[in-house]
């Protein structure tokens, strides 16, 4: 099998999948929602896993397909159990999509069951089918529905300048064979065929709807033509998957001269512009029609980019920047040559360009991650026996498709800590004068230089009293301890390996593997997670997050004689104090600035280098930020801001305490990039 169609139908299917869950728990809330949509993405995935020849997907898309058309004639009422064994289906799908990811193959995947359930309810809604009965007539030797359309106006006139120059007027039923995977191919052969012999002037449904396949299984032509039935019904007969064609003559004089297919004239202006367009072919088309095209056209501008591919552009514009740092270094050397300065000045702002331009292409907006997490909620709510509203804000926020990747597991965590833990049952919430449904709301939006997602719910808050408890009977903090710790302290407590407050192990929680894999995770993305609760109200999980994982701007610093760089989103001010004003809380060192208590670190000691304090009488110090918390750091020199590639350390040194990774100069030496999240818990 050709792996570059595998990896389409991958992707394609993923996507698909994810839009067939949102749009089945959006069933769920509106019982009378339009199933017309699903039907179609359902329709797209049995044609693509028919034509790479996969067995399992076919049959059992096509099962579902058969139950959603059964909703979609109002054969099947739509109720809660018929949303579950939907979603269960489509649960199934996506786990032979996994399958076929891994191996290329569907595997031994067992899909019996779902298809027993899907013909159970499919039978049980037959029985319970009220007969209806069609009026007939006889044409010849069939017995045919009479299916009568509403003309407007513009093809009344059409019908009769037809009857005038003695052309026939032919409605023609064609029925598609219900195994058909591709019903708009066989519609657009069908077309093709019968204008051979005519003009058509009308279709039912249009043009637009059958090429998008929003019908079921048959539709009208309307065709003016000279020539006779059988010659057009031979013609259609020949295409395969055809099922059935009925053709009848219309009686447009009977037309004309009753109301029967008669619509209420429409304003002279809209006549006016349907003859204009029926004189223009290209614009045959309605309004609505042509705003599709535009669409279509916007979509055919995109492009599927494998990741590698960015990844390898990303690093050779980080090459770029680098030389580019190097010429800029040099340009001072170059003051009385003009023309080079220019050069490098142009060179400068192409560079920063290419790299912006690179960085857009990166960019993914985060609704890829939070769009998972409807289904998540909808499945953990029921298990939970809890009833959870979900609000997305923010989901059109861009982010760097290596952080989009990583970011899942994190957000998993939270929402199954925020529906387990915080959000309480209906019955507890009526207890407390609180709505029997909960809220847990995402919400992502820029902040500077990062993305801020918050993950809030207004369930019972973090019981700091439980907490500590806990701690304290895992071993994880002793009693002593436990009586000095401020809030703060104790909420990072549920951030610690092996911690979990549930009494009992499930599913869902209980083993203490949760949070902190939530921390380690984004802290490794060069995030951090900050913790706001109150009892009985609420609790918000705030994780900050880089832009970019691959280049930042920092602000470089000398300790001794080495060049350290700092993360320029996580500096707040640089300030230069006296020996005096540092001062001396529980050992440790802090300075006052605008009334706030700043500890100070100082970066010689934690970074092994030679320092005389003596010989000073002020400091360079500058203050980092993590949320709301401040520390200073006691520098040597500042050398300025500059752009800067992140390079990894490698496995041998990832380890690294303080170290986040390096980056090479524009003079080819190499300067650490300080780790500010373990710097703050070295304070």
């Amino acid at each position: 099998m050709d792996s570059k169609y595998l990896s389409v139908f991958i992707e394609e299917s993923n996507e698909y999948i994810q839009k067939l869950n949102n749009e089945l728990l959006e069933l769920e809330k509106n019982k009378e929602k339009n199933v017309d949509e699903i039907f179609r993405y359902m329709h797209t995935l049995k044609g693509m896993a028919g034509t790479m020849g996969f067995e399992k997907f076919t049959e059992l898309s096509h099962q579902l397909e058969d139950l959603l058309d059964a909703i979609r004639s109002e054969k099947i009422i739509v109720n809660s159990d018929v949303v579950d064994i939907l979603l269960e289906g489509v649960d199934i799908l996506q786990e032979l999509v996994e399958e076929i990811s891994e191996s290329g193959q569907e595997g031994e995947k067992d899909i019996s069951k779902i298809l027993e359930k899907i013909k159970r309810i499919m039978q049980i809604e037959n029985l319970m089918k009220s007969k209806e009965k069609d009026t007939e007539f006889k044409v010849g030797k069939e017995n045919e529905k009479i299916v009568e359309h509403p003309l407007n106006e513009y093809e009344l006139r059409i019908f009769e300048e037809a009857y005038k120059k003695d052309l026939n007027v032919y409605q023609i039923r064609v029925e598609i064979h219900q195994d058909c995977l591709l019903k708009s191919a066989r519609a657009f052969l069908v077309f093709k065929a019968v204008e051979n012999f005519g003009e058509v002037v009308k279709t039912v449904p249009e043009v637009k709807d059958i090429e998008d396949e929003k019908f079921d299984r048959e539709f009208f032509i309307y065709l003016i033509s000279n020539s006779n039935i059988d010659t057009i019904k031979k013609s259609i007969e020949s295409i395969s998957e055809i099922n059935k064609v009925t053709i009848r003559e219309i009686d447009v004089e009977k037309i004309l001269q009753t109301s029967k297919f008669y619509v209420k004239p429409q304003k002279n202006e809209e006549i006016n512009k349907k003859f204009v367009e029926a004189a223009n072919k290209e614009n045959k088309e309605n309004v609505e029609e042509k705003d599709l095209k535009d669409a279509k056209k916007k979509l055919g501008k995109t492009l599927r980019v494998d990741i590698d591919r960015l990844d390898n552009l990303m690093n050779l514009v980080s090459e770029l920047i680098i030389i580019k740092t190097r010429l800029e270094e040099l340009e001072g050397d170059l003051d009385r040559d003009q023309n080079k300065r220019e050069a490098i000045e142009y060179l400068s702002r192409v560079t920063s360009n290419l790299h912006d331009a690179v960085m857009k292409v990166r960019m993914v907006p985060i609704e890829n991650v939070f769009n998972r997490f409807p289904r998540i909620v909808y499945d953990l709510s029921k298990e939970l026996n809890k009833k959870v509203k979900l609000i997305i804000e923010g989901a059109e926020t861009e982010l760097d498709r290596t952080v989009i990747d990583e970011i899942g597991d994190p957000l998993l965590h939270i929402v199954r800590n925020a529906i387990d833990h915080g959000i309480e049952t209906p019955e507890e919430r009526v207890k407390y004068g609180k709505a029997e449904e909960g809220i847990l709301k995402m919400k992502a939006y820029h902040d500077g230089n990062n993305v801020v997602i918050e993950i809030s719910d207004d369930g019972s808050g973090i019981d700091c009293d439980k907490v500590v408890r806990k701690a304290v009977e895992k071993g994880i903090i002793d009693e002593s301890k436990a009586l000095r710790m401020k809030e703060t302290e104790i909420i990072s407590i549920i951030f610690e390996p092996g911690f979990s407050t549930s009494e009992k192990v499930t599913d869902i929680s209980g083993r203490g593997v949760g949070l902190d894999v939530v921390k380690s995770k984004i802290e490794s993305l060069g995030g951090n997670v900050e913790v706001y609760t109150k009892k009985g109200e609420g609790t918000k999980f705030l994780i900050r997050l880089p832009l970019t994982l691959a280049i930042i701007q920092a602000l470089m610093v000398k300790v001794n004689e080495e060049k350290y760089a700092i993360p320029l989103n996580a500096i707040r001010e640089t300030v230069i104090v006296s020996k005096e004003e540092i001062k001396k809380v529980y050992k440790k060192d802090v300075v006052v600035l605008r009334g706030k208590v700043i500890p100070l670190i100082r970066l010689h000691e934690i970074l092994d280098a030679e320092f005389d304090e003596k010989q000073r009488d002020k400091f360079i110090v500058v203050v980092v930020k993590r949320g709301e918390k401040d520390i200073g750091l006691i520098v040597d020199d500042l050398i300025g801001e500059q752009e800067i590639v992140i390079k990894s350390l490698g496995n041998y040194l990832k380890s690294l305490k303080f170290i986040a990774g390096a980056t090479i100069l524009g003079d080819g030496q190499v300067a650490l990039i300080l780790d500010i999240n373990s710097l703050f818990e070295e304070e």
